[in-house]
């Protein structure tokens, strides 16, 4: 924990320096998008809250299924924080996506089959709170919720691969295209650039603010815990 609290000192730091960073870079340097125009910046959220939002479900996914093999709390700790901070970027993402969505589709919302299936993935893991908060017994909230993050997460390779299974209104990959059997850049290097480092700055915000979360329920077990022995 002491190593813990003192890489969540250092990106405390860290983490808001370089978003302010990329912040100038994506705003103020990078060129505007000749067909899309200044809408396209939104870019410059929009995937790099997908990419956290994979990898937050992810880590929910994998602790999951690690708790239920151990049964250590302290897998489920961390499945829980890092299922809180993907909620919160999941919902950038369709909040995002719905500005991207006006001026370039003339409508905040459309059933696209990526759209539809992100909102599904969010409305799962909203669900997974809910299970937890219906839950008294420590135990079994830890258990239960396991089974809905394994379960949650399945629904992640529908929603990459939705553009490639379904006719979809979704702009296909928006980093690399393959082309002649080599994956090549499906932007020009002034804008992917920022895009990558933009994504940087999002995991590393994602990095404090899961070490910040799981120490705070390390300390409310704690806590929890040691009321628990008074009472008895």
């Amino acid at each position: 924990m002491d190593s813990a609290a003192r890489w969540t000192a250092r990106l405390e730091i860290i983490a808001p320096l370089t978003l302010f960073a990329c912040g100038l870079w994506v705003f103020v340097f990078t060129p505007t998008e000749t067909e899309q125009g200044f809408v396209q910046k939104i870019m410059y959220i929009h995937v790099p809250s997908v990419v956290v939002t994979y990898l937050a479900f992810f880590v929910t996914f994998a602790l999951g299924i690690a708790y239920l093999w151990k049964r250590l709390l302290v897998f489920d700790r961390i499945a829980k924080v890092s299922a809180e901070i993907g909620l919160i970027f999941c919902a950038m993402v369709l909040f995002s996506g719905a500005i991207w969505g006006r001026p370039t589709w003339g409508t905040y919302w459309v059933w696209d089959a990526r759209l539809t299936t992100t909102l599904l993935l969010f409305l799962i893991f909203l669900g997974y709170f809910l299970l937890r908060l219906s839950v008294q017994d420590r135990e079994k909230e830890a258990r239960f919720a396991s089974v809905l993050g394994i379960v949650g997460f399945l629904d992640i390779p529908i929603v990459h691969k939705s553009v490639e299974w379904w006719r979809t209104l979704h702009q296909p990959s928006t980093l690399f295209k393959v082309q002649e059997g080599a994956a090549k850049p499906a932007m020009p290097a002034e804008l992917l650039y920022p895009l990558l480092a933009s994504m940087f700055a999002m995991l590393l915000f994602y990095g404090y603010l899961l070490l910040l979360r799981w120490q705070m329920e390390e300390n409310q077990d704690q806590l929890h815990e040691e009321l628990a022995q008074r009472v008895i």
